[in-house]
Formats: structure tokens, C-alpha cells, sequence
């Protein structure tokens, strides 16, 4: 088995249910906005992985066949005292294109859906509000094509894949991709980064 790494339970929130709480997303390539997330003051971790497809354990050469069904996506732990879920999709919102359907820039496949896959009911109702919301505000030209669904099991990507910006950022692909996304979190969201 190629991912060796345990898998987690769709609703799994932390070690400490209490205090944290747990958010999945599909924003495409888990590369490019894994190190936005983790820029955030109460996010406690940031995982790549996969989520909501057919296949048990996937690798990522299956998820990149695109016959999985699984979104290549993140699943966040973070203290909802500090950082709120609603706080979290206005980020998400802004750290990728929401109107492209199973595309990101150049990475094509429903692999890279924009999802977001709630936990509860309440999550579920926050994002739906955050999706009209934003597209009331006019922030993207075209109609957002995010699928809010359940979170199904989610599968941690490979461990190249984990923290891939902190310890590639000098590769061609993290300096001109990836880097500006940084950039524009740390520009536009100054007072929700971490000190």
C-alpha cells in the first residue's frame, strides 16, 4: 500500500473534539493552497490528501487517472475560538478560481473540483450562506461552480506531498504558481495571520 499514512474519519475532528474542529476543502492542486492555510492564526494543522471518491487507499497515481473520483483537497484542524469556519471560506474563496469547473489553471480533471466538504450540518449551512454571499459580492465575474457536499473518508496524500511548498519554494512551479497565492493571503488577510 503506497499511502501509509492512517486515514481519518469524515467527521474526525481532532485529538481534542472540544476544542478543535475540522474543515475539508477541494481548491485543486493541494500544493498551491496547503501553504495558504497554514498562514492562518488558529489553524493547527494543514493535510493533503483525498476525499469523496470510490476507491479504498488511493494513490495518487490513481487519483491523477481521474477515475477515482476523489478531489485532491485539505483537510484543516483549527481552533474555532481563534479562527472561524466562516473566516476559513472567505479564504478559500480567495485562494482559488471557484467558477472553473474540474480546473485549476493548468491542472484539468474532477480530481481538481472546487469542493467544500462539510462535517456537520451547521458547516453545511455556513457554506452555502459564504457561497451566495460571495456571489452576491461580484468578487468572480463567472457563476461559482463549488459543490458543497458531505465529507466522505479522507485519505492523506503521500508524504511528498505534505508541506510540499515550505521545503520545494525554490522549484520553478512553487516561485511562479504558488508564491503569488502566498503573497495575496498575506496581502488581503494581514490581521488573520499567524504572529
Amino acid at each position: 500500500m503506497e499511502n501509509s499514512a492512517a486515514m481519518l474519519p469524515p467527521n474526525s475532528l481532532s485529538t481534542d473534539a472540544n476544542a478543535h474542529e475540522a474543515a475539508t476543502f477541494g481548491t485543486g492542486c493541494f500544493w498551491c493552497t496547503e501553504a495558504v492555510f497554514e498562514l492562518l492564526e488558529g489553524v493547527i494543522s494543514v493535510q493533503s490528501g483525498y476525499s469523496n471518491g470510490q476507491v479504498e487507499y488511493p494513490t495518487y497515481r490513481q487519483i491523477c487517472s481521474g477515475a477515482t473520483g476523489h478531489a485532491e483537497c485539505l483537510k484543516i484542524i483549527f481552533d474555532p475560538k481563534i479562527i472561524s469556519y466562516e473566516d476559513l471560506l472567505t479564504v478559500f474563496w480567495h485562494c482559488h478560481n471557484p467558477t472553473t469547473l474540474n480546473r485549476q489553471g493548468n491542472d484539468a480533471g474532477t480530481q481538481y473540483r472546487s469542493a467544500i466538504f462539510y462535517h456537520t450540518e451547521k458547516q453545511k449551512e455556513i457554506a452555502e450562506k459564504s457561497k451566495s454571499v460571495t456571489e452576491a459580492s461580484n468578487l468572480w465575474a463567472d457563476p461559482i461552480v463549488t459543490e458543497i457536499t458531505a465529507a466522505a473518508v479522507f485519505y492523506p496524500a503521500e508524504d511528498y506531498h505534505q508541506e510540499y511548498f515550505r521545503l520545494h519554494g525554490s522549484e520553478p512551479y512553487c516561485s511562479y504558481v504558488i508564491a503569488p497565492k502566498v503573497q495575496k493571503i498575506k496581502k488581503d488577510f494581514k490581521d488573520k495571520l499567524k504572529k
